[in-house]
């Protein structure tokens, strides 16, 4: 791991700046900005060209790193002269190691957030000293997208029932079509994938409470049950699924192969670059059979954020500009050109399935469970059930079994709430 980091903080990037920390900044300073999101870099060159034109003598160099890669690119590149001043941090519990880094400039008084969703609030403050030590970005919703042209083709329409959606995926198997574009090699999409298909079945919000609070745990039938859900629909999956990677099944679904994706509102952008004739819909999956609440609802996070570098040497311009990232301006300028659901409040979006992602979350909401409540600590929740699904996948564990293992794992850190 050294070599590597000694690597990578060669060849980190550095910018252009002046001006000094206590004294404040000069007029002319070139701001660098790191994200892990390489797929929009021309959006944020146009957004960042906003502020510019608002800012004379302020450029913004904003710089994507491979996203697999970021997070030890980022440590590095926070710990020594080179790295940004300004840098998109993770959410929730895998933003706490940078924190306690003393990387970022706590931002109590630089911005006010006051009116902002609280849990997305939560994701960029600190667990143990509760100050906030970034500006939150996005909020992320979790739902099916489904080729409205191959559900055409074949007399579909989105399921209002289980029974309904086990219906659909008969249907287009039999019409030789993947119904359910999945790339489980990389585990990580494999928690999200569990909350598209399965959060009524384990409960949704109600099962957070007693979860948090000690009442229940991940043994629970109904989070077996949930896990089961998956199991249960790998024959809708692609073939050697677990063989499968993520970018594989976007690529099964923006060609035409596959007719459902589960996944994030992240995706849409994406999608509609890839294929601008594709014609998508989303819906929420209804709730399987034997759920405790037979009502259909749609996952909400936080992710991602923008913390001010404690190494800058321009901080009072980097202060500038995450103040900025907190304004509807800037808000509504993500919305419309990098196609995300903004953090900050009062946006409208022109895209229809942004609006009706959105609705769907305001009308019905769930947390992603194992995400917002579960990665303060290693190992993660999400880390462990992504890899349990895999085996589960594979015919290795059973899910029983795989939620005894989260159980035990999380159990190794976290604790009740009284």
């Amino acid at each position: 791991v050294a070599s590597a980091m000694v690597a990578l903080s060669a060849c980190a990037p550095s910018s252009p700046k002046s001006g000094s920390a206590g004294s404040g900044d000069s007029k002319n300073v070139t701001l660098s900005v790191w994200s892990w999101r390489t797929e929009d870099v021309a959006a944020y060159k146009s957004i960042f060209a906003v502020y510019e034109r608002q800012h004379p003598g302020t450029k913004v160099d904003f710089k994507a790193f491979k996203n697999t890669e970021y997070n030890l690119i980022l440590t590095t590149g926070l710990a020594g002269a080179k790295g940004p001043d300004v840098a998109q941090v993770r959410s929730y519990g895998q933003l706490q190691p940078t924190i306690a880094s003393k990387s970022l400039l706590p931002l109590d008084g630089v911005v006010d957030l006051s009116s902002w969703d609280a849990n997305v609030v939560k994701s960029a403050k600190g667990k143990e000293d509760g100050k906030l030590y970034a500006v939150p970005l996005a909020q992320q919703t979790l739902q099916m997208f489904y080729n409205k042209d191959l559900f055409a083709k074949n007399g579909l329409t989105p399921p209002t029932t289980w029974a309904e959606f086990l219906a659909v995926n008969a249907t287009l198997k039999k019409a030789g079509i993947t119904p359910l574009a999945v790339g489980a090699k990389d585990s990580w999409t494999l928690p999200m994938l569990h909350q598209v298909l399965a959060a009524p079945r384990f409960g949704g919000t109600a099962f957070e409470t007693d979860v948090t609070t000690g009442k229940k745990t991940f043994t629970d039938p109904d989070w077996v049950a949930s896990v089961d859900v998956l199991n249960k629909l790998k024959p809708s999956m692609p073939q050697s699924v677990v063989g499968v990677a993520y970018t594989d099944a976007q690529i099964l679904f923006t060609s035409g192969k596959a007719a459902m994706f589960p996944g994030g509102s992240f995706e849409l952008g994406f999608f509609q670059k890839q294929n601008p004739a594709l014609k998508m819909g989303v819906f929420q999956v209804p709730a399987p059979l034997g759920s405790p609440s037979m009502e259909p609802v749609t996952t909400g996070y936080a992710d991602g954020a923008f913390g001010v570098s404690a190494k800058s040497d321009a901080q009072v311009a980097s202060k500038d500009l995450v103040k900025w990232m907190a304004t509807r301006e800037f808000g509504q300028l993500v919305a419309d050109q990098v196609k995300q659901l903004s953090a900050v409040p009062g946006v409208s979006y022109s895209d229809p399935l942004l609006a009706q992602m959105k609705a769907n979350y305001t009308k019905s909401p769930t947390p992603y469970l194992l995400l917002v409540d579960f990665r303060y600590g290693a190992p993660s929740g999400t880390e462990v059930l992504g890899t349990g699904i895999q085996e589960v996948l594979l015919g290795k564990k059973t899910p029983a079994k795989v939620s005894a293992d989260l159980q035990t794992g999380v159990s190794q850190w976290f604790k009740p709430k009284a």
